[in-house]
């Protein structure tokens, strides 16, 4: 099986080239306050950073996981508008002077060069690399080794009571190796790798969420109507995200038309059903489950992380909306909740970021806002109240369709946060392995959005001292007691293998150490060739 790199990254690539090498002295001098830091933390960890070249980024090195983001180039570029790619490129290109390429004989320590230049760090192969080569020209790991190499990682007392791993050969979709692979246990944030699957599938990578605003026919009722877009923003700058100043400014635009400068505001909320609040809530890992917010409900000018959250989302995004109405000249009433008949004239609209920009958003920083939205987007385009239960009986449904083992696997929610979820090391690793296949690249970008090892997101402050470090890309999860890992790497011999660890246990482990046995067992599977 070989996946040829796609047309689309094709025509593209000399521009991004051209761009790559116009930014790149200002990037690297961005980051020389930093260096010192840098270098040393590495240095301390005998980490061997591999030094980039232009060609080298916009080729797809697996070590910042970048080539799986050619199917959607034609959308969101090689680098995407949340800059999770960005932030990738320009922190490697910072590094120069901690690593270097392994250009053969004659470079590095002990060639006859200075004893002062940077060690030369073997290159992984390009993950399209990995992908493509035909499942004969590299063997995959054979079972036994990577038994060998991996049962006593897994037998980690810090691991606590309950384990189960499994990996998988993504080329092939064979598993390689499995232990208690089809236990279900509490996959916590681990979840989200299905909601985004599922997403994907079922609402299409191209989609966008809306928030408009209607106008009632014979009446002066503007009804803000939410899509169930938490990505909303009101902030000045959007930074990529749907915009209430900008809605506000066509808005205000068609009614002047209309030759109104006052009117009585309500908002509509009814896209979703049932509870708002999440069975862990109040917490501030997640707002209220709102068709209707802003910042995701968020009470400072946080994007990311825990965060004290509004108790009413949908009312103070209405209530913001009055507020930048006013400034723009169209008075208005308190408002209150009502709904908007299908009379009502449509008036002005925003768009949410693409699904896949979304997808990868939700994973690198394991967004429990987004993850709830896109189980909802899911029940929607599956026929689905847009509901806790809704959204998760059609994440079933939607990975029923792509004929993945659910047998004892359990839906509660789309973020993890919930521990009456139970997936299985096998469902996981499927997810991986199917988001990687050939005839469906809609599904990349759950790959794509996985956090890079000690660079991105919730794996950034991680990985210290590991060889997994900038060649790992994996999705972590984390309640009381429940540690899971699950993502891809390639291999030394250059096969793409995707993973899952699962851990549980009654008495709740040393967190740190428990996510560093399983940082281990990732990196060791980076390192292990193990091929039969």
């Amino acid at each position: 099986m070989v996946v040829p790199e796609l047309k689309a990254w094709q025509t593209a690539r000399p521009h991004v080239e051209r761009f790559a090498r116009a930014v790149r002295p200002g990037l690297v001098r961005a980051v020389e306050a930093v260096r010192p830091w840098l270098v040393r933390s590495l240095g301390a960890m005998r980490l061997r950073i591999v030094r980039l070249t232009t060609v080298q980024f916009t080729a797809g090195a697996a070590l910042l996981g970048l080539a799986l983001a050619a199917t959607v180039v034609t959308a969101a570029g090689p680098w995407d508008s949340s800059g999770q790619r960005t932030a990738e490129r320009d922190l490697a290109a910072s590094l120069e002077g901690a690593g270097g390429a392994d250009h053969g004989p004659g470079s590095g320590p002990g060639s006859g060069t200075s004893e002062k230049a940077p060690r030369p760090a073997p290159s992984a192969p390009a993950v399209l690399a990995g992908l493509g080569r035909t499942t004969g020209s590299v063997s995959s790991p054979s079972e036994k080794a990577l038994s060998d190499v991996l049962g006593p990682l897994l037998d980690d007392p810090s691991l606590g009571s309950e384990r189960t791993a499994a990996v998988v050969d993504v080329a092939t979709g064979k598993r390689l190796y499995g232990r208690a692979a089809d236990e279900a246990l509490t996959p916590a944030s681990t979840t989200k790798i299905a909601t985004a699957v599922a997403a994907l599938s079922a609402a299409g990578a191209d989609h966008r969420i809306a928030t408009r605003t209607a106008l009632e026919p014979g009446t002066k009722e503007l009804v803000l109507v939410g899509g169930g877009d938490p990505t909303l923003t009101a902030r000045e700058k959007a930074n990529g995200n749907a915009s209430l100043r900008t809605l506000a400014d066509e808005t205000a635009r068609a009614l002047k038309a209309r030759k109104l400068d006052a009117v009585t505001l309500s908002y509509d909320t009814t896209l979703y059903d049932g509870p708002v609040l999440h069975p862990i809530s109040p917490n501030p890992n997640i707002a209220p489950v709102t068709a209707l917010m802003t910042d995701e409900g968020r009470l400072d000018d946080s994007s990311s992380g825990p965060a004290d959250r509004s108790t009413d989302p949908a009312e103070d995004a209405a209530r913001q909306f009055a507020a930048l109405l006013n400034d723009r000249g169209i008075k208005t009433e308190s408002p209150g909740p009502s709904k908007a008949t299908g009379r009502a004239e449509p008036l002005a609209k925003v768009e949410s970021p693409p699904l896949s920009a979304l997808v990868e958003r939700m994973l690198t920083n394991s967004d429990n806002d987004i993850a709830e939205a896109l189980a909802r987007q899911t029940a929607l385009a599956s026929g689905e109240q847009a509901s806790f239960e809704g959204g998760s009986t059609a994440i079933r449904t939607q990975l029923q369709k792509l004929e993945l083992p659910l047998e004892g696997v359990k839906f509660a929610d789309g973020s993890g946060l919930d521990r009456a979820d139970r997936l299985t090391a096998d469902l996981l690793t499927a997810l991986l392995a199917k988001a990687g296949a050939p005839d469906h690249p809609e599904l990349r970008p759950a790959l794509t959005g996985l956090p890079v090892a000690g660079f991105t997101g919730t794996l950034r402050n991680r990985y210290s001292g590991q060889p997994g470090t900038g060649v790992v890309r994996a999705k972590t999860g984390t309640l009381t007691g429940v540690h899971t890992l699950a993502g891809t790497v390639v291999n030394t011999e250059g096969r793409l293998l995707a993973f899952a660890f699962l851990t549980s246990s009654d008495s709740p482990t040393d967190p740190a150490a428990t996510q560093k046995a399983l940082d281990g067992a990732a990196s060791a599977l980076a390192t292990c060739g193990c091929g039969s």
